[in-house]
């Protein structure tokens, strides 16, 4: 899901072109003063989630409990939860504030990362979780050599996890210092803690209901905004998008497209890698592990559409609501007429505007809470592809005692813990917009068309999926370094030789090609026995028999 751009009094949200809603240039966000009301909220959020821990930790003792919470967690609660992943405090605070500054515009993101869900509803949910049991990699590698797969599998999740990890830090670190007046290493520190003790005590439960309870919180804040916004105007979106078009600078092209991403490949690249890259992101692939069966698998998915789909509607209205709200507020502008914190924070003045000071540190804290939420869950991720994917199949052969797995897993969090910690400070003052978009190209150019093509093309075999899924990894992060985002804005050259927003049109293109065209042309005796073991494969995937049953509890 998404790390959070705060930006500086005179960024432009339209700089960050090149990132996505989870993720984006934060700027250098300045200190505001103590907000007492919004520390105490958070810390009785911080307990309340470290008893769930505690309860977590009992049920937590074995490598299935640890990973996937044995199981055990119903359509309805997993669905929650995939939500609360997916509804990052970037969504909240990036997508309001795309519709503040370019309006109609700002949906891409939104539609985007919508429209990736059919998807897995119809192609993946039930597949994944009738083939795997901890990683996606169970589900990509289940007719193939082992170690080759795994290898690339866990290589895919560590990018992904390791890009996404440090803009959740950068994010949190600026957010809390312009939120609640804390220097941003100890924002920074402070995340990090938390995080460790969550997966490393709780796993998956924990992570899960730290989800579930983040989701709830975020949905309940986000409902009372906007009803707030349209009880101003009546009910009627009409006198609001009026009244906006009125006051907003760009007048009545905020209602149409074509302010935010400018030339068709640009838009056609962005959209693919919202929307395929949704359905290759590691963390949210291993909730579907989660849940008993592939019915449940399926209903998590309805119900985490329903629930993401009504979240965007809200930002959407919230934007515009700022535009009338803040945008003409004084009390909202700096001395040169700029918002304060930038156009990332219009949700947060807006909560101000409509809730006062109480609201606003309910809202504060809420976004904090959210990307504690969602770095427990990519480090999870992280740690599930180091000790399942390399640990216990690659070097232990499949051999490694459920014991064994854990401790690996929770050595690997404290690692994973401590590193985010340390990149998060290091990389405090660079343009961290291109971190996420790496990763949701990544997750579309190497996880998803590997998946894909794994479960559904007989003729895949273990050379194709393993080049084929390195090809789509390398020339994603190479387009993307080769990018305006990192050539021009981090490097600091004159031009990019890459001149598009985001590499997937391309990336995923070389992916599903080197996929295909090393499995053509494989005549070993290990393609054929790739090959005959499709059939199985297919019986399982649609039916469950043999999959890995659930807990009850």
């Amino acid at each position: 899901m998404k790390s959070q751009r705060i930006f500086t009094a005179g960024a432009l949200f339209t700089a960050s072109a090149s990132s996505f809603a989870a993720g984006g240039d934060l700027g250098q966000a300045v200190k505001q003063a103590t907000n007492w009301t919004a520390i105490c909220m958070f810390i009785a959020f911080v307990i309340a989630t470290l008893f769930i821990t505690k309860w977590a930790a009992k049920k937590t003792r074995s490598a299935a409990d640890f990973y996937t919470a044995g199981g055990g967690i119903t359509g309805f609660q997993n669905g929650l939860a995939i939500a609360g992943d997916f509804m990052s405090a970037a969504s909240f605070l990036g997508i309001s504030a795309a519709v503040y500054s370019n309006g109609y515009d700002g949906l891409i993101y939104s539609i985007g990362f919508l429209v990736g869900w059919p998807i897995i509803t119809f192609l993946m949910a039930e597949r994944l979780r009738n083939l795997g049991r901890f990683t996606f990699a169970d589900v990509a590698a289940y007719r193939f050599k082992q170690t080759p797969i795994r290898a690339f599998a866990a290589s895919g999740t560590l990018v992904v996890v390791a890009f996404y990890l440090i803009a959740q830090m950068v994010g949190a670190g600026q957010l809390i210092k312009l939120l609640f007046g804390l220097e941003y290493w100890i924002a920074v520190v402070i995340v990090g803690a938390l995080m460790m003790v969550y997966v490393l005590f709780g796993g998956m439960t924990a992570t899960t209901w730290v989800q579930i309870i983040k989701a709830c919180l975020l949905l309940a804040g986000a409902s009372f905004m906007a009803f707030m916004v349209l009880w101003q105007f009546h009910f009627s979106p009409e006198a609001l998008f009026a009244k906006a078009v009125d006051v907003h600078e760009k007048k009545a092209s905020i209602m149409g497209p074509g302010n935010f991403i400018k030339d068709p490949i640009s838009a056609i690249s962005f959209g693919i890698a919202l929307m395929f890259g949704t359905a290759g992101l590691p963390h949210i692939l291993m909730r579907f592990f989660t849940v008993p069966n592939a019915k449940e698998a399926r209903k998590s998915v309805f119900w985490a559409t329903t629930w993401i789909g009504y979240f965007y509607i809200l930002t959407f209205i919230i934007g515009f609501g700022a535009i009338v709200m803040v945008s003409t507020n004084p009390m909202f502008k700096d001395a040169g007429g700029k918002l304060l914190g930038g156009t990332n924070m219009a949700a947060v003045h807006l909560a101000s505007a409509v809730g006062g000071n109480v609201f606003l540190g309910f809202i504060s804290a809420v976004a904090f809470a959210t990307i504690l939420a969602v770095v427990a869950g990519l480090t999870l991720a992280g740690a599930s592809a180091v000790s399942h994917d390399l640990y216990a199949t690659v070097f232990k052969k499949g051999r490694a005692s459920s014991a064994s797995e854990l401790r690996v897993s929770r050595m690997t969090t404290i690692v994973l813990g401590i590193v985010a910690v340390v990149l998060g400070i290091v990389f405090e003052k660079q343009n961290i917009a291109f971190m996420v978009s790496l990763a949701f190209a990544v997750a579309a150019s190497a996880n998803f068309p590997v998946l894909f093509m794994s479960v559904l093309w007989r003729g895949c075999t273990t050379r194709g999926a393993a080049v084929g899924g390195f090809l789509g990894l390398l020339s994603a992060v190479a387009m993307t370094i080769l990018s305006k985002a990192v050539w021009v804005d981090v490097f600091h050259y004159a031009n990019a030789p890459f001149p598009y927003a985001s590499p997937a049109l391309f990336s995923m293109a070389i992916g599903f090609i080197g996929i295909w065209l090393f499995s053509v042309t494989d005549k070993s005796a290990r393609a054929r026995v790739d090959k005959a073991g499709f059939e199985a494969q297919t019986v399982r995937s649609e039916t469950g028999i043999g999959a890995v049953e659930g807990a009850s509890h």
